[in-house]
């Protein structure tokens, strides 16, 4: 099978959640013996260059990066009040990628077109009419429901009104999108749940996988359990939820335990966190192996207040049999089960009793990663994942059939 994979940005370096998605993908087709085709959006934010990927990967996945710029213009931004228009979905869409799409389309067939990602949907017209592929969304969110849920928790009634704003405008071009795709690989279950609500394509989800023999869990924890969080944070959701914990847990926490550390790490750290004075906050930044930041670490903290789809480090912590506490949001999309696989946190006293509880028996949390390795080997191996959305493209494929050339 012939897959051409449209990508918001670069599947490879996989430093971050996106990437890591796309690139599961990726590797599980290629490891099962289909044949992928990457083009990618390439944008200031998140440049690659082409000495930044291995050789066997472009090979391997004839992977070609177009320049987009994706800068937010205030111009734009405020003109887009007036419109009905998502500007969310405004900015990918590029006259460069469009035509050399239509070069790629030309010079060969394929049976699948995944769209990695909403915000390459403008180009489903394109693909409609230079191939008879079927058309698959690969939906690592409910985009919008990140939107409704920020807007929500922000405080300031002009900038709230903003948010509120590109919620709509982006809910309504996600509804319209979805009834336009011949099927939906959304990344969870709830959100596949939303997407049948919607539409009558054929929808299934397909979680983030890993490879469970990739990542050699340590249970053991030598004195008092070390915490820590890893997320980029060039991600509002991550830095909503960092900013909510250090301000209305972190007291309660301490009084708890006093001598609470919380290790932080990820890209694109915020400058108000780089010049944070407390010495319950260690902030790391980019750390060169994340593998080994959380294998000297033993309980991941993650306090999501918004966002959708499933949380890449928090299936990369649970494979490394850590315990991780989260909220139900943070959780979500995840098959767990509340104080076996993971402990469930929703307000700053039961965070704070969390982490006492934790702190005060290492036990139990080497008991909890335990069980939470145990689920990634039996629901997110990336083998089972890819066998499954095989499966998928084989129910959705075209009546017609299509002779390769």
């Amino acid at each position: 099978m012939k897959i051409l994979l449209l990508c918001n940005k670069s599947p490879y370096p996989a430093f971050e959640g996106g990437p890591m998605a796309m690139n599961s993908i990726v590797t599980g087709l290629l490891n099962a013996g289909h044949q992928v085709k990457i083009m990618a959006v390439n944008s200031k934010k998140f440049n690659v260059t082409p000495e930044d990927i291995p050789e066997d990967y472009k090979q391997k996945t004839g992977i070609e990066l177009i320049d987009v710029d994706l800068r937010v213009r205030p111009f734009q931004a405020f003109k887009n009040l007036f419109t009905n228009k998502s500007y969310h979905v405004e900015r990918f869409i590029s006259k460069n990628f469009n035509n050399r799409l239509i070069e790629v389309l030309k010079e060969d067939i394929y049976d699948v077109v995944q769209l990695e990602t909403l915000y390459m949907a403008p180009y489903i017209d394109t693909i409609r009419k230079y191939t008879k592929a079927r058309i698959v969304l690969r939906a690592h969110n409910v985009e919008h429901l990140i939107w409704e849920r920020i807007a929500k928790g922000t405080r300031f009634f002009l900038k709230r009104a903003y948010i509120k704003h590109l919620a709509k405008t982006l809910k309504n071009y996600e509804l319209s999108v979805i009834s336009k795709v011949d099927g939906i690989a959304a990344i969870t279950r709830k959100d596949a749940a939303v997407f049948r609500k919607y539409c009558a394509a054929s929808t299934i989800d397909i979680p983030y996988g890993v490879y469970p023999d990739e990542f050699k869990p340590s249970y053991a924890i030598e004195g008092k359990p070390s915490f820590y969080h890893i997320g980029s944070m060039n991600w509002m959701p991550n830095v909503e939820g960092i900013k909510w914990f250090i301000e209305n847990c972190m007291d309660a926490v301490t009084a708890k335990v006093p001598d609470f550390v919380f290790h932080l790490a990820g890209r694109h750290m915020p400058e108000w966190l780089k010049v944070m004075k407390n010495e319950h906050v260690d902030v790391v930044g980019e750390v060169p192996d994340a593998k080994a930041f959380v294998a000297d670490h033993n309980v991941a903290i993650v306090p999501l207040l918004s966002g959708s789809g499933i949380r890449i480090k928090i299936i990369e912590s649970m494979a490394l049999g850590k315990t991780v506490i989260t909220t139900m949001v943070g959780a979500e999309g995840i098959l767990y089960t509340e104080n076996v696989n993971i402990i469930i946190a929703e307000n700053k006293a039961q965070v704070a009793e969390a982490i006492r509880r934790i702190n005060e028996n290492p036990a139990m949390a080497e008991e909890i990663g335990r069980a939470a390795r145990k689920l990634v080997e039996d629901v997110y191996d990336n083998r089972k994942i890819t066998e499954r959305l095989l499966m998928f493209y084989e129910q959705i494929k075209p009546t017609s059939k299509i002779t390769f050339v």
